[in-house]
Formats: C-alpha cells, structure tokens, sequence
C-alpha cells in the first residue's frame, strides 16, 4: 500500500527518495531502522558496489543497481556525482534512463509489449481464479483500454477448488479494468515499474557508504536539486567513518577538529593546531598530491597515520610514517584516510598568517617590547622606505636567501603600520587583505568574469579602465581636476617624472617619435652649459632638472625605465670602482699615493672585464 503522504492529488505517488548510510562496513553498527528499510525494498540504488557491507544486502535478496558504471564512462569524480544525483531524480520520477534500473542476470527478458507491474501490486491468492495465459496484471485505478470490458466490482468469489493459476498467471485486481486479450505477460521477477514506465513518481531507495551527510557529494547535490525538480528527499542515519575514526586513532573532537577532502585540499586550509582527518584518499596519486600539500605546511619528516578500513573486521590497517612516504607502499582505496595529530610545535605554527598578526600584536600589547609600543606612523616612515630599497637590492642581487629574508622586512612594516590602527579601531590588517583581494577581482575581469584580454596590452587597458571605475564607485575623484593627480608626492624624483609624463601621453601631450626628444636633450645640455658659465648655481640645478626631465621622457619613449637604467648604471660604477680599489689594494697603494691617469687606467681594464 502507498501512504497518504506520498500521494499526490491526481492519485499517483510523489517522486521521493531516501538516502540510507551503510555505515563503515561492521554489520553490528548499521542501524535496525535502515536494515529495516533495506530489507523492505523494491530496489536498492548503491553509489558504489565497492563496501563491505555488499555481501549482506545481497542477501535480502532485494535487486541492487550499483552506479560504479558511471565511474568509468566519467573523466572526474565531479562528472559522476553529477551522473548519479541526475539519474536517481529521474529514476523518482519515472524517467529513468535505459540502463538505470538493471534487471539481474537471471532475470526473464520482458516482452516488447508487457505490461509494467506496479511496485504494490497485489499479491494471488491461492484460490483465485486463473486469467488467461496471456494476461497482463493491471494495477489499480488504472484506465481500461477503449475496447476492454470492465470487471464488475461484486463479481462471486472463486471457490477454494477453483483451477489453478497458470505459471504466468497474475491475478487481476478486484476493481482493476479489463485486459486486452493480446496483451503481453510480464516475467514476475521482471525489474520494471508501472510508474517508470507511465511517467508516475515511485519511491527510490539510495544507499551510500559511511553516514549520508558526511563527505557525500551526491546527497549534497540531491539537496540542491530535489526541492526544484518537486522531489521528496529524505536523509536517513548511518555510521560514518568519522565515529570508528575517533574511536581507532584515539582523539577527541573537542579538542579541535577538521575534516578535509584530499581531493580539495590546500595549504590555506591547514591548522597544525586542529587534529586533521584527510577522506577520500582513493588511491596513490591522490596521496602523492595530499603529502606535497602537507608540506607546504609540516617538515617531510613529520609523522603521518594512514587508516585502511577502519572498523571493518579482518581489513584494518592503521601504519604511521614520516610524511615524505605518504604515498609510497600504501594501498590505498575507497576506504582509506589520513591523519596529521594536532600539534603546538611553534615551528608549524610559524608557517601562519595568523601567528605573525599574533606576534606583532604582542609587541605592541602593555606586556610587549617597549620600542615597538612607542613606535608612530610617522617615526618608523623612514623604515619602511629603507626595507623597501633593501629588498629592490636583494632582486637585484637575485639573491633568494635575501629576497625571503627582505620581503618579510617589508611585510613587518604592513603588520605594524596596520597593528596600529587596529588598536585604535579603524582597520585590521584582515581588512587590508580584503580590499587588496577585493581590487584584483575587480581589476582583472578578463581573469574572472566574462571579459577576455588576448594579450598583455589589452590585460593592462582592462586594468586601467576598472581602476578608473573602481575610483568612480568610491568617490575618489570627485575633488580632482588634473590627469597628472595619483602620482605620489614622496616618489622618488626620476619616478615621478616618469610617472607625470606617462599620464600626460595618454591624452596626447606626447612626440610621435624620438627625435624630438633627442633635440629636446641637445637643448637642455646647452642650457646646463650656458648657466654654469654664467656660475649662477641655482640657475644651473634648474636646467640640470630639466636635462634630466628630458632624458627621462627620451628613456620612456625606448621604453627603459629610468630608474632602473639609472639602478643597473649606479652598480655598474660600483664594481669597477671596487675593481680599482682591488688593484690599488694589490699594489700596495692608497688613493693619496696614486692618481686619476692610474685609476683611469684600471677604469678600463675592468670594463674590458665586463664589470
């Protein structure tokens, strides 16, 4: 019989579905209730056939359809979890695909023209009477055909000697229409529904491993899709891995937990602090993947426990060994986990954003370092420009020991600045981290939203004209009246100038060419000439600025920039300068025992060197 419940008002069943955990493989922990639903069945609908606990659904004798095939028709598990949540809706709603409900091996062939069989049809009784051979069963309510004549609802019982029912017999339901005579028989073990084959909804049984809402994407997909597509879903219990898994590795959650899928994993989501359960480890490139994640995090040493099967009898392993042989001799499979111990080792917790803003905060705190809780916006100002000139000299240098080393400097400066204000409530450095995130989404559409950049051009065209929006949106050039605004005033000066003639190019106050420029130099350098014999200094530092204003628009133009140029020609002199430092040293001389032909000599001999 169908409950109230799962009808709908036209009469027919409501699409549903009930999901039921098979637990961790050990028969004694599943459920009473879910054996029960098991066991009363049509059909059981199975993610995968790969569990322990096949071989006790195969004896209710229930049919079991395994949707292992799609794993193999599918390029990622993504794709098969799509497949079966899709499959399983439309199986509910009597639109189930060809190869969705398999009939077993034994199974009769049904006739091209049978009859469905309805899931509650009722059962013969001993004596009823036979229906022809060819007769189909009709399910109740259902609609007689044109030309069959109907069966009165009183007709006389059968007597208990009636004749008996031919093997392929099926009795017809009391207030049932009449069958046409050519109607084909049904195999009684065939696997095919009424309501599959009329469009109407039927009840589906899905049974998936370990509990259905822990670490199930199918089940979390059904919870998307069920709702819109007027499916009822029901989520049953079942014993997850997680409950053998506290039990055989020995912690307790509360301590701090965190359960991460292996196939997702990232180094942002490791907390050394929490104990960690890594799922879904299905096989050795998964591991592999999983350990150089960890190391981003932990040393290759740190020691690691893989769980094979946990609470499943005769099949358990649990081995631990150093991380850097996570993925070698292990045979992994659908059941197997790793997991990493929490740990308060300082050098884990060294390797975090988070304990950084922990440890400045201290400083700055009333039991901190006195220097830094002294310390203003305006009387570390000059530390922050040293840090940064001191990490250009690391790049430079292409020095990597120096560049880590330099670049936390810099970094150190953004985490004090940001730690004071975050005392006086204005800003955290978390908030400095979401508007930077903020600005590079909004800037680069052509990354992610729909917009495109074929090449670098286009990508920095895009970047300027959402930068130019992003100040339209927040306000910020509602009080400016110049295109030259936005260059910082403490630039240093040849950046500056290269920066204000950037902006001036790009509304036309530009040479088509260099030779104009180059004139524009001839010029200047006559100026320099004509104002240093007049010895007016202050006249002179005005047209050496305007020399090297010009120049800087020359190096533009060739696309140097000059502070750079200026950067590489500055350690140029420097190590031929040390070279004739080198050769005074060798000769035994000082500079007040030599003089400049010598030097100039040495000068050379360096630049013939290619220093």
């Amino acid at each position: 019989m169908t409950s109230d419940s799962s009808l709908n008002r036209s009469g027919g069943a409501v699409p549903s579905i009930a999901v039921a955990g098979l637990g961790t493989g050990d028969p004694d922990q599943l459920t009473l209730g879910i054996w029960r639903r098991l066991q009363a069945a049509d059909a059981i609908y199975v993610r995968t056939a790969k569990h322990p606990m096949m071989d006790m659904l195969r004896e209710t004798g229930v049919p079991i359809h395994s949707f292992d095939r799609l794993y193999e028709q599918s390029e990622s598990f993504p794709e098969v979890y799509d497949a079966i949540a899709d499959e399983l809706i439309r199986l509910a709603k009597g639109s189930a695909p060809p190869d969705a409900a398999a009939v077993p091996s034994d199974a009769a062939a049904v006739p091209p023209n049978a009859v469905a069989v309805a899931p509650n049809a009722a059962a013969v009784a001993p004596n009823a009477a036979a229906a022809p051979p060819e007769a189909a069963t009709v399910p109740p309510n259902a609609a007689a055909p044109p030309d069959a004549a109907a069966v009165p609802s009183d007709a006389a019982a059968v007597p208990s000697d009636a004749a008996a029912v031919p093997p392929n017999a099926v009795a017809v339901a009391p207030n049932a229409a009449a069958v046409p005579p050519d109607a084909a028989a049904v195999p009684p073990n065939a696997a095919v529904t009424l309501s599959a084959a009329a469009g109407l909804g039927r009840a589906v049984l899905y049974a998936v491993p370990g509990h259905p809402m822990v670490a199930e994407r199918t089940v979390q997909l059904l919870r998307e899709r069920c709702p819109r597509e007027g499916v009822e879903l029901t989520v049953l219990g079942g014993e997850s891995f997680l409950d053998i898994a506290f039990t055989r590795l020995g912690f307790d959650p509360i301590e701090g937990f965190q359960l991460l899928d292996a196939a997702g994993l990232q180094p942002h989501l490791l907390q050394p602090q929490l104990h960690t359960l890594i799922g879904q480890v299905y096989d050795g490139f998964t591991a592999s993947d999983v350990k150089l994640t960890l190391m981003e995090r932990y040393p290759e040493e740190h020691p690691v426990t893989i769980g094979h099967a946990l609470g499943v009898a005769g099949e358990e392993r649990i081995v631990t060994v150093p991380l850097y042989e996570l993925d070698r001799g292990q045979d992994y499979g659908n059941l197997s986990l790793v997991y990493v111990p929490a740990s308060n080792d300082e050098r884990l917790r060294s390797r975090s954003f988070d304990r950084l803003h922990e440890i400045v905060s201290i400083l700055r705190s009333p039991d901190g370092c006195p220097w830094d809780r002294e310390q203003t916006h305006q009387s570390i100002r000059k530390n922050f420009i040293e840090e940064l000139y001191e990490a250009l000299e690391a790049i430079d240098a292409d020095d990597p020991d120096g560049m880590r080393e330099e670049f936390g400097d810099v970094i150190l400066q953004v985490m004090l600045h940001s730690q004071m204000e975050e005392e006086t409530g204005a800003f955290t450095v978390y908030d400095v981290i979401q508007e930077l995130n903020e600005k590079l989404i909004f800037r680069h559409p052509h990354v992610f939203g729909a917009d495109g950049a074929s090449d670098a051009g286009e990508a920095l065209a895009s970047w300027e004209r959402m930068k130019a929006e992003e100040k339209r949106i927040k306000g910020r050039d509602a009080d400016r009246s110049s295109v030259l605004d936005g260059v910082p005033k403490d630039l240093p000066a040849l950046l500056a100038a290269y920066k204000l003639q950037k902006k001036a190019s790009k509304v036309g106050f530009d040479w088509n060419e260099l030779e104009p420029m180059l004139a524009k130099i001839e010029e200047e350098l006559r100026e320099v000439r004509e104002a240093a014999g007049l010895g007016d200094a202050e006249a002179s530092a005005g047209e050496v600025g305007d020399l090297l204003f010009a120049v800087v628009n020359a190096a533009r133009f060739l696309g140097a920039d000059p502070e750079e140029a200026l950067a590489r020609t500055n350690a140029k002199f420097k190590r031929r300068f040390l070279y004739v430092e080198e050769q005074l040293r060798i000769n035994g001389k000082s500079f007040d025992q030599t003089d400049l032909l010598e030097m100039d000599r040495w000068w050379e001999e360096a630049k013939k060197r290619g220093l």
